[in-house]
Order: structure tokens, then C-alpha cells, then sequence
């Protein structure tokens, strides 16, 4: 039986439309349907769902959704179909799933099965990106605004920069922003890393140092040409794992979820051949 984890109250849809999706859902013979009510939820209903024997199980949602349905699944046979419903849908457009609501169903029951790798940031998983510095306060913005959307994240954007001061890592000093990517975008087509791989066992480390109001424009311009790799403030390598220092309290991003580091040291390592998807 395939099994839906539903998050009613992603993206930006409208009730109607929400209301529609969940009746043709329910509508697919020998399928049953599983509805979000809270942070963390998606792990819960996803163990629920594997308990009862779920041949296939289809995340519904933004990235913070995946992530959770995502990480339950690890070393599982389960695939995981994916049905992007976020503000930035990161995996699913590195995936090449279609945004539209009906061709992503389609793509998610009927698609080529493939395994990728996932990471690990101290002990929790992601999929897509995580770091500090920069993007995160913008993902700290974007969630204390509490809407939704690609304006809203530009808004959040342009606020970040008024006040953003770099942050210090201890092993490189201060930086802009420090990303580690296993996907090559943050989502809405924000290209973080164009070269990186799924499935190669690897992950990037993108360093960006600070730099003049008009070499951040720049970059800003170059992270949506995929050309931020060739971008002068911007240092990347290829690890397998690394670790780093950082003042604990800061904000962190992990696959859009705004996140506050705990203590000051993070362990991140690759994790390859560990999910199995619906492409």
C-alpha cells in the first residue's frame, strides 16, 4: 500500500486547492493518507506508515516535511516519492520533480527508483544544505515573518543584510557565509553548489568570505546564474566529512528549518547510498 504524509499547511496554496489535492489522494485505490499536525509529526506518521507495511511512502510538503519523512526512511527498501509543496523545494528540483501538483503525483507513482547519499550535521540529517552565517539569518528572518513564499524569503533577504555581521569560525576566522551541500541548491533555483552530486559520496563545502556591498550583489546574481562557484569571495572543496567551530546560539539552516547551534562544535560527514527515491 502506498501511504501519503500530508502537510496541509505547506507552501501557499489555497484551501480550496489543499481541499482538492487531499480528495484525489484519498481517491487512489489502496492508498491511505496521513495528515501533519505539528513539527516532527512526519516522523512519527512515516514510522506509523512503515509499521503497517507502506510499499511506497510519498512526502507532501516543503523541505522541512522531506526531511522528516526523509530521515525516517534511511537504509530502508521503502522509497520515498516526493510532491514539493514548499517555498523553496530544494531536493525536489535537484531531483527534477515537476512543481505541478498533478505531475508530481504521476512522477512519485510511476518514476525511476534511484539511491542518493544524505549527511549528517552533528546528529541530525539533511539532504539538501545546511550552514551558518548569512543564509541562515535569512532563514531565521523567514521564519520568525511566519508567511510563506519566494517574496517573503527576498524580504527576508534584503532585511538580513541591514543588520548581518559576519560570524567567526574559529579553524577560518570570519566569513559571510559557510554552506555544506549535498544538493547543488537551497531551492527556488538558488544554485549554492551547480556541481554537486547526489549520488557521489561527497559533499561541498562552500566558503564565502566577506566582501563590498556590490561584490554580495554580485554574488547574489551568480548564486541564480549557476556560475557562484567562479564568484572571487567564493572557496569550495570536496570532503567526505569535516569538522569546525562555531559560537554556540548562532542560527543554523538544516534543509530550510532554522535551526540555533546547541554547543560549538559541529561533526558533519556524508552519509552515501542511504535513501532510496522516487525521481
Amino acid at each position: 500500500m502506498i501511504h501519503f504524509i500530508l502537510n496541509p499547511n505547506a507552501g501557499t496554496n489555497s484551501p480550496q486547492k489543499r481541499a482538492r489535492i487531499r480528495t484525489v489522494l484519498e481517491a487512489i485505490p489502496t492508498a491511505k493518507v496521513w495528515l501533519t499536525e505539528k513539527v516532527n509529526h512526519a516522523k512519527e506518521l512515516t514510522q506509523k506508515a512503515i509499521n503497517e507495511g507502506a510499499t511506497k511512502i510519498i512526502a507532501i510538503g516543503g523541505d522541512g516535511t522531506i526531511n522528516e519523512v526523509a530521515s525516517t526512511l534511511l537504509y530502508s527498501h521503502i522509497p520515498l516519492g516526493i510532491i514539493p509543496m514548499g517555498s523553496g523545494n530544494g531536493l525536489a528540483r535537484h531531483l527534477g520533480i515537476p512543481l505541478s501538483f498533478e505531475m508530481a503525483l504521476e512522477r512519485a507513482l510511476t518514476g525511476t527508483l534511484i539511491t542518493i547519499d544524505s549527511a549528517k550535521w552533528n546528529n541530525r540529517m539533511f539532504f539538501c544544505t545546511a550552514g551558518i552565517g548569512f543564509d541562515a539569518t535569512v532563514a531565521a528572518n523567514f521564519a520568525l515573518r511566519g508567511k510563506r513564499g519566494f517574496i517573503n524569503y527576498i524580504y527576508s533577504t534584503f532585511v538580513s543584510l541591514i543588520t548581518y555581521r559576519p560570524v567567526i569560525i574559529d579553524e577560518l576566522g570570519p566569513i559571510f557565509s559557510f554552506t555544506v551541500a549535498n544538493a547543488n541548491q537551497f531551492g527556488n533555483n538558488a544554485y549554492i553548489s551547480p556541481e554537486s552530486d547526489l549520488q557521489d559520496g561527497l559533499l561541498e563545502v562552500i566558503q564565502i568570505n566577506p566582501g563590498t556591498t556590490l561584490q554580495l550583489v554580485h554574488l547574489g546574481i551568480s548564486l541564480f546564474r549557476k556560475k557562484l562557484h567562479l564568484h572571487p569571495l567564493v572557496n569550495i572543496k570536496t570532503v567526505k566529512s569535516l569538522q569546525f567551530h562555531a559560537p554556540k546560539g548562532i542560527p543554523y539552516h538544516l534543509d530550510g528549518e532554522s535551526l540555533v547551534l546547541e554547543n560549538d562544535s559541529v561533526e558533519i560527514t556524508i552519509i552515501p547510498n542511504s535513501l532510496l527515491v522516487v525521481k
